[in-house]
């Protein structure tokens, strides 16, 4: 065999090798309904960049944000049908897939933030983002969304009481609507993208949301009645596509899991200095924040549907866990 020879078919092999690398390098599409400063958004960004880095620049992840493939409901279906390949939306847009994770956006099951996420970051929230798989998606990780409250146009909302005969907007979810009629008010299901427009027009007559989305949308303008009743922790979940998925080898699927590991705790920092910022910038407009009120009759009013849950044993036990979780 002569040196000339070896060579050559070294070469061929470097040649086959560099490209079967390059067969398989992609650019990932993944969507968000935020704006591009938004903590989700820097997430996946820095998701991206640690992808990048720890793939050699063969992976790369491009941020669609501010809504730019669609509503969440709208970028849920196509996820499910690979056209898009990771996607972030609150964990009630995918309840009707993924029945364990209507529990996550039960209300007041949460006691705080440090109690959600220990229960994120224990057994059940690996035990719930496995089981999106049967949904047709692969759960990467888990993404904070705070502590969803009421806000209204004309008057504050101190009682439960005064919540009677008021159009509130939900997210296009049934629990999400079915939370707001137990607490006597008429749920009204409006996109993301439409709800300044529904409070402007007094086509509802306010909303439920975190702190940041009520700031970064401007319905603090519209609405600047915040009642801090924090009835929902509904968390985000980072979502990849299985084809996507199943597409990667074993050692990039290590990688993309670690990667929105990581990503989580960044965008919980990130999220932390918006919410206080969000928080302050409604108080310097003006806006009048309730926070003295009797949270009791609102949970009480809940009863109706945790009751739901008594014939179905696994999310049943699934809310005594959570709810045994220190």
């Amino acid at each position: 065999m002569s040196a000339a020879w070896t060579a050559r078919v070294f070469g061929l092999v470097l040649a086959a090798f560099a490209l079967a690398t390059a067969a398989s390098a992609r650019e990932f599409r993944a969507a968000d309904n935020q704006v591009a400063e938004y903590p989700t958004v820097q997430a996946l960004a820095y998701m991206g960049r640690l992808i990048e880095e720890r793939t050699g620049g063969r992976h790369r992840i491009r941020v669609f944000h501010s809504r730019q493939l669609g509503d969440e409901n709208d970028t849920v279906d196509q996820i499910r049908a690979g056209a898009i390949d990771i996607n972030r939306v609150n964990a009630v847009t995918v309840a009707a897939f993924v029945p364990t994770t209507k529990v996550l956006s039960l209300p007041f099951l949460f006691r705080s933030t440090d109690h959600l996420h220990a229960v994120l970051d224990g057994p059940i929230g690996e035990e719930i983002l496995a089981s999106f798989t049967q949904g047709g998606f692969v759960g990467l990780a888990f993404y904070d969304s705070g502590a969803r409250s009421l806000y209204t146009r004309q008057q504050p909302i101190r009682k439960l009481a005064d919540l009677a005969g008021l159009r509130i907007r939900v997210q296009p979810s049934s629990l999400m609507a079915d939370v707001v009629a137990a607490l006597g008010a008429t749920p009204i299901q409006l996109p993301y993208s439409q709800v300044e427009t529904g409070l402007t027009t007094a086509l509802v007559d306010g909303a439920e949301n975190n702190w940041p989305s009520y700031v970064t949308t401007g319905h603090y303008k519209v609405a600047p009645y915040y009642t801090l009743t924090e009835h929902t922790m509904t968390p985000e979940v980072l979502l990849m596509s299985l084809s996507a998925w199943n597409a990667l080898s074993d050692d990039d699927k290590a990688i993309f899991r670690t990667a929105a590991r990581e990503s989580s705790r960044f965008m919980r920092a990130q999220w932390s200095t918006l919410e206080e910022r969000s928080r302050e910038q409604a108080r310097a407009a003006g806006n009048t924040i309730i926070t003295d009120i009797d949270r009791k009759p609102f949970q009480e009013a809940m009863a109706p549907l945790y009751a739901r849950l008594d014939g179905d044993p696994v999310l049943s036990r699934l809310v005594e866990r959570i709810r045994a979780t220190e």
